[in-house]
């Protein structure tokens, strides 16, 4: 056991969250990573005990564009700034991963600046995939290059490159050993060479006891990424996708179907297969507003965070703010907040309210970090499930439906009585049923 089977995870984008220019003009340094040490206690408080924060290191613009992989970006601080951010976390219980831009660089590295200059007699031609000399960009290089999404300012890292293996190797080290971090969430993990993480993960594994890889994978078999020579854990964009449409569409078939999908990617175990359960993030939309009906909150979060996988927290969605992609642009997705904006949310927002409700019960229950997952009840609008692991049983039920319902839940447990985390109410386990009232668009935790 690991600590990354037990966590549960809050999300910060530090560029947007701490309110820092679009573009790096570097010029001065500025200290905003410092005016970002209060999250940490709130983290804490909605009942999350792991954080993953990036993109953290000198770029451009976004983040995503790096130009020196060693140096926090001058608008949110020094490197002094984040060593004593990781140690606030970890003095309060938190672990840290950063995300890891490997699969490109920006244009103003240092290895594309020297082939920028030198061209064919660059020592760094050969660091970046199918630079062509009789080619040409819109940045009139006299030369292109393969890049990542069709945008030329990423510019793709030869992975196959024996220099550059050494060259990020040795700044994962570089983090492990100045920042102490836990783990990394890997940018781009689905277009990265499997050679190269397979590099990766013996590089980690013999930095750093229970050092926790990720990585961003959209679409494909999760268990060409997960497994035990490559890396611990992916985005779960399968899930995600079914979370809101499955309540949109009053069909709980889809997040149903989806969990049994990746149940067979992990071999027919859930453990082999524990990824990475989000509702939002950084680069989709907020959660309230994919819902149709907002009510559906609950409904969602309950499924994050009972379902088989480590549950995140993309910052400000415990709060219920909106966000959504506008004209191209992923700016209100990652926005400045002001915490004190929110002083009273444990007591007076119900989305806060739920989120460290549940964060709490997540972080005491052995069952939702490593019980086996069954089905019990599956209509399209109700869908109820057991975790059970070493005499802990976990029921989770949820309801789409406008309308209250009251349903009929087969257990064969040896529990006689449960207690719903969020009715309060007692529920007896009568003849194999359990008769279970649930509101409309609402949900509750048997324990």
């Amino acid at each position: 056991m690991a600590w990354y089977d037990e966590a549960v995870f809050y999300h910060i984008y530090p560029l947007g969250l701490s309110g820092a220019p679009a573009q790096n003009e570097k010029g001065d340094i500025v200290h905003r990573l410092r005016d970002m040490e209060p999250w940490i206690d709130h983290i804490k408080e909605i009942g999350c005990n792991a954080l993953y924060i990036g993109p953290l290191f000198e770029s451009v613009g976004h983040g995503y564009e790096t130009t020196d992989y060693r140096t926090l970006d001058r608008r949110l601080g020094d490197n002094g700034d984040l060593k004593h951010f990781v140690d606030a976390c970890h003095e309060k219980g938190v672990k840290v991963i950063f995300d890891g831009v490997f699969n490109h660089t920006g244009r103003d590295f240092f290895a594309f600046q020297d082939l920028k200059e030198n061209r064919e007699n660059s020592r760094y031609k050969d660091w970046y995939c199918n630079v062509n000399f009789w080619g040409n960009n819109e940045y009139n290089d006299g030369f292109s290059y393969d890049n990542w999404g069709g945008y030329n300012l990423l510019v793709k890292l030869n992975q196959r490159n024996p220099e550059v293996k050494d060259y990020i190797y040795d700044v994962i080290r570089f983090w492990i050993s100045e920042f102490d971090i836990d783990g990394i969430r890997l940018d781009a993990a689905d277009v990265l060479d499997f050679d190269f993480m397979k590099g990766m993960r013996q590089v980690a594994d013999g930095a750093k006891a229970d050092f926790w890889l990720m990585g961003e994978v959209i679409h494909g078999d999760y268990s060409r990424w997960v497994n035990t020579d490559t890396l611990h854990s992916v985005t779960n964009y399968n899930l995600n996708k079914a979370l809101w449409s499955g309540c949109n569409d009053h069909n709980f078939f889809e997040v149903a179907h989806t969990v049994k999908r990746l149940y067979d990617m992990g071999g027919g175990q859930y453990q082999n297969m524990k990824l990475y359960n989000f509702a939002d993030n950084h680069d989709v939309e907020r959660i309230v507003n994919r819902l149709q009906n907002k009510d559906h909150f609950e409904v969602v979060h309950t499924l994050m965070y009972t379902l088989p996988g480590v549950p995140s927290i993309y910052y400000g969605s415990e709060f219920g703010i909106e966000g959504k992609k506008e004209r191209g642009s992923d700016a209100s997705l990652r926005p400045c907040l002001d915490l004190a904006d929110y002083a009273d949310a444990l007591e007076k927002n119900p989305y806060t309210i739920l989120i460290a409700r549940l964060g709490k019960f997540r972080q005491g229950s052995k069952a939702l970090s490593y019980g086996e997952y069954r089905e019990l009840l599956l209509t399209n609008r109700q869908y109820a499930y057991l975790r059970s692991y070493e005499g802990e049983d976990v029921i989770a039920a949820v309801n789409n439906d406008e309308e209250d319902v009251t349903i009929s839940i087969p257990y064969s447990g040896s529990r006689e009585s449960f207690t719903g985390l969020l009715s309060g109410e007692t529920y007896e386990a009568e003849g194999g049923k359990i008769q279970l009232p649930l509101k409309a668009c609402k949900s509750d935790i048997l324990f």
